[in-house]
């Protein structure tokens, strides 16, 4: 942003729950891959007399959200309904929460290179989905596998000032809610996406500038590109002396740019009222605690534990926290190979390499942290090397079994005895005079290279630093 206009962001970000079936129907929730319009029933397709069933799996996960990120939890909400006639909904109208939402306040924390900065959270409602419509070329086909699937809505104050400050904000909040098996968060699916608002005002003035939407936008990517060239569309226009016209906009990504689709609209247009068919959402204060208890230890906490318990460095901290099942996997391995570090490396190297390149979890995999851990206390007392630890991980990673019997099998063993040492590097010297001469002209480049003209004949088993001990002995 120029320092002539100042930027203002708001998010209003749809997450589908996670729960085994829709929102206000025994109905499967929505599963990407099943046939179309096979997850159906009279509830979710609004056939008259069907009467909603409010899911309680759906109202947890909602106030669960609303209490990692400190908002109040209203202990009496209800559900309205928000009419408009489109194919996407089959009642004509969608139940969700105008008047009183399941959460009130709260926000989230990310970093900015002015320090921490806390995006402010207006409220969380809880909603239902609308169906699927896939627009062909000459007609269009609605899947209402969808409709109905548990979907809760955060909206947040405009309080991000930059694409790269709401690219923040949605990655800590997809960080918490994959922590807390809140949504499966996959953007691909539609688990996540959002509704982007921005505005730009003159720097000093205290006025919110006039602001546009840019809808239904699934991917992180795309929302920062559209909101560079949002923000920068909308300066031009008052650069050249126009006004920004209040609107609905969508973002075209091939093209990388937005588009107008209708004017923005307001409340009433909705003619929202309480829904008849569902009583108000009474909850206990107990019950409230239980569900607070339930929630685990959060991206944020856990990262500054690990600095302070494990003494790891701050970027450590942040790749082992990203996921809840990495951070599981080093914890148990550094708590069982008493070497933090070496399970940090590990963890970080070797077993993100090897799910990348398998395309794999580590639940698909028959690593297990024990054994890994097993592995660092063979490579730090020096039974085996680095090449050979590396070469015992593959096989664990990719069969499991016990490191210290595979490296038996093997042969994998480090050597570290005298008289054999000895014997690969007079092998070595004899066998490379140039590098002799060169180590003893001064040059320790040719040292190594004799360290490892020992490993290559010793396979790979020799002690490196005790070879090149045994070298400078029988050199010096």
């Amino acid at each position: 942003m120029t320092s002539t206009y100042l930027a203002s962001i708001g998010l209003e970000v749809h997450v589908q729950l996670k729960t085994r079936t829709k929102m206000f129907c025994a109905c499967p929730a929505h599963r990407e891959g099943d046939d179309p319009n096979s997850h159906t029933c009279p509830v979710c397709l609004g056939l008259p007399g069907a009467l909603p069933t409010m899911n309680r799996e759906a109202i947890r996960k909602t106030v669960q959200t609303g209490l990692m990120i400190g908002s109040q939890i209203s202990l009496v909400s209800a559900f309205d309904r928000k009419n408009y006639f489109y194919p996407d909904m089959p009642k004509d109208f969608q139940i969700t929460q105008q008047t009183l939402p399941l959460c009130i306040g709260g926000g989230v924390t990310i970093q900015t290179p002015d320090g921490p900065k806390t995006i402010r959270v207006n409220h969380i409602h809880l909603e239902e989905d609308a169906a699927k419509i896939t627009h062909l070329e000459h007609s269009s086909e609605v899947d209402y596998n969808r409709a109905s699937t548990p979907l809760m809505e955060l909206v947040t104050e405009p309080d991000m000032a930059s694409p790269d400050e709401a690219l923040a904000f949605l990655t800590a909040l997809k960080e918490m809610l994959l922590y807390a098996q809140i949504s499966d968060c996959n953007l691909e699916m539609g688990h996540m996406r959002a509704d982007v608002n921005s505005s730009v005002r003159p720097a000093g003035a205290d006025r919110l500038g006039t602001r546009t939407e840019i809808k239904n936008m699934n991917t992180f990517r795309g929302i920062h590109r559209a909101l560079e060239y949002e923000l920068a569309r909308q300066i031009a226009l008052l650069d050249a002396g126009d006004s920004v016209k209040q609107e609905t906009r969508r973002w075209d990504d091939a093209e990388g740019v937005t588009l107008p689709m209708r004017s923005k609209e307001y409340a009433h247009d909705y003619r929202y009222f309480p829904e008849p068919d569902l009583p108000p959402v009474r909850l206990a204060p107990e019950l409230v605690e239980q569900w607070r208890a339930e929630l685990p230890e959060l991206p944020a906490a856990r990262r500054a534990r690990f600095v302070q318990d494990y003494g790891l460095p701050d970027y450590d901290a942040g790749v082992l926290t990203a996921s809840r099942a990495t951070a599981d996997f080093f914890e148990a391995v550094a708590k069982e190979c008493d070497n933090p570090k070496a399970a940090s490396n590990w963890t970080m190297g070797e077993v993100l390499r090897a799910l990348s390149e398998s395309d794999q979890t580590l639940a698909d995999t028959p690593l297990t942290p024990h054994a890994l851990a097993a592995l660092i206390k063979l490579l730090d007392a020096k039974t085996i090397n680095q090449p050979a630890a590396k070469e015992v991980f593959q096989i664990l990673f990719e069969q499991g079994g016990d490191p210290d019997a595979i490296v038996k099998e093997k042969g994998l063993a480090q050597v570290s005895d005298t008289g054999a040492l000895e014997g690969f590097a007079k092998t070595a010297i004899e066998g490379n005079p140039k590098s002799v001469a060169d180590y003893r002209a001064g040059k320790q480049a040719a040292l190594m290279f004799l360290v490892g003209q020992v490993m290559k004949a010793s396979r790979g088993k020799a002690n490196p630093k005790l070879a090149a001990e045994t070298l400078k002995k029988l050199l010096d």
